[in-house]
């Protein structure tokens, strides 16, 4: 093997493991560092006990007048299937996986969330004016990701705190 060839191997292999190692240290590495400490929630369990069970999802007005919204991701939905938010008040979202890797895009807004089995992705949004927001997975999840899509729904923010709280869990209801 001539000098030219063996150099066009070696240069070859060399980037493909630079591959991994940049994908490691840009995505996997502060995924990682943003959930230590924290306990892993067991996927199988949600249902059962604490903060995602179903009584517990939706949106909930907080003591300081911002609002945080729960939620489930798994194949292929998401629950709630629409979340009702004030306008122009912060909202904080916490969102788990029951099952896979999924991603809550809500369009038009540039929000997307990475959601992970076993961990709370949490972030905070704020929407300016009322409106209905459409949301998709963004993240491969088998077979009927295509389907895995729900909406939230921005109402005034006078009109918010006017609704039952078994209303802000629940797009058709104003």
């Amino acid at each position: 093997m001539n000098w030219r060839k063996l150099r066009t191997v070696l240069l070859t292999a060399l980037f493909l493991c630079l591959i991994p190692a940049t994908r490691y240290y840009q995505i996997d590495q502060p995924i990682l560092r943003s959930l230590e400490g924290r306990r892993p929630l067991d996927p199988a369990e949600l249902h059962l006990a604490g903060e995602f069970v179903e009584n517990n999802l939706g949106t909930e007005m907080d003591s300081n007048g911002s609002v945080t919204v729960r939620m489930l991701a798994q194949q292929y939905l998401f629950i709630p299937h629409c979340i009702l938010v004030p306008a122009g008040i912060p909202v904080h979202l916490r969102i788990t996986s029951a099952d896979a890797v999924h991603s809550f895009a809500i369009e038009g807004t540039g929000y997307n969330v990475k959601v992970l089995p076993g961990t709370v992705s949490e972030t905070q949004l704020q929407f300016p004016t009322a409106g209905v927001y459409k949301t998709a997975c963004r993240e491969f999840c088998g077979a009927g990701h295509y389907a895995m899509r729900s909406e939230v729904k921005v109402v005034p923010r006078e009109q918010f705190p006017a609704l039952r709280p078994d209303e802000r869990g629940n797009c058709g209801a104003q």
